[in-house]
């Protein structure tokens, strides 16, 4: 219980660049809890440095998501730097982004990544994607690869959702034995209804993480089957293997789609109950 007390304290959360999500932050979510802004191949970076911004000037330590596919050129990637750093931002998820053809220059995540550290590495904090289970369109080797090389630009993995416990810390163990010991955070949805998944199943609010469940038919459906999906269960399969030598896993990396309030609630009432 303790190790899950402790993972509960240490959360951050991921949110949608959408109308209505800085209020419903503000409300709910307390200023200690970090949080990502997703983004969208769609709407382009705007929205999510905008959000990015407007949170922490309310004084949320926030990490948006910089999609290489999305950005222009090095014009472009020094523009979207230096309005994060005026608004005192220190933190970036950097991902490769899912836009069939890239905007410029930047194909993947390590190639972003590889701009940034010529720009002087202007961030404390960079994240990058782990795939316990796999990506749709990668084979598993690459992806391995791939981090191996991100490694070094990197400070901390955020894992895509993953509802096997064993398979993520199975992946961890992997993954520092080729030499990757940057700390992972376990990405799991949050307290999300059935109407929300609804809603983004129909095209609205699409994050990377949304699309992700979208992608994964298998795991959309147990949002859908009686008993099937609640964070609690999946924390407390995961809380025991949290902190221990054979891999880096870190802490919990809620996706909550924009159900802060409900997955907020949950953590609380879960700290009552084991703290």
């Amino acid at each position: 219980m303790a190790d899950l007390a402790g993972a509960l304290r240490r959360v951050s959360y991921e949110v949608l660049p959408l109308k209505g999500t800085e209020e419903t932050v503000v409300d709910h979510v307390p200023r200690d809890v970090p949080l990502t802004v997703s983004t969208s191949h769609a709407k382009g970076p705007e929205p999510t440095i905008d959000l990015a911004v407007r949170l922490t000037g309310h004084g949320y330590s926030v990490a948006p998501h910089l999609a290489a596919r999305q950005i222009r050129d090095t014009a472009h990637l020094s523009d979207l730097v230096a309005r994060l750093r005026d608004a005192g931002i220190d933190s970036a998820f950097i991902i490769g982004g899912d836009a069939p053809e890239p905007a410029g220059p930047f194909d993947d995540a390590f190639a972003l990544l590889v701009a940034l550290d010529d720009l002087g590495h202007p961030f404390q904090r960079i994240g990058v994607a782990g795939y316990p289970e796999g990506h749709a369109r990668i084979e598993t080797d690459l992806l391995d690869e791939a981090l191996e090389k991100k490694a070094p630009y990197a400070t901390h993995v955020i894992t895509q959702i993953c509802f096997d416990a064993a398979a993520t810390v199975g992946w961890a163990r992997q993954v520092k034995e080729r030499g990757v010991v940057l700390p992972v955070r376990v990405g799991l949805p949050g307290v999300v209804s059935r109407q929300k998944l609804v809603r983004i199943s129909a095209g609205l609010g699409l994050g990377q993480s949304a699309r992700f469940l979208l992608k994964q038919q298998s795991l959309f459906w147990r949002f859908f089957l009686p008993g099937g999906y609640h964070p609690g269960r999946l924390a407390n399969r995961l809380a025991p293997h949290l902190h221990r030598p054979a891999t880096e896993l870190d802490g919990f990396h809620f996706f909550t789609f924009n159900e802060v309030a409900s997955t907020e609630a949950w953590r609380r009432s879960m700290l009552d109950r084991v703290s």
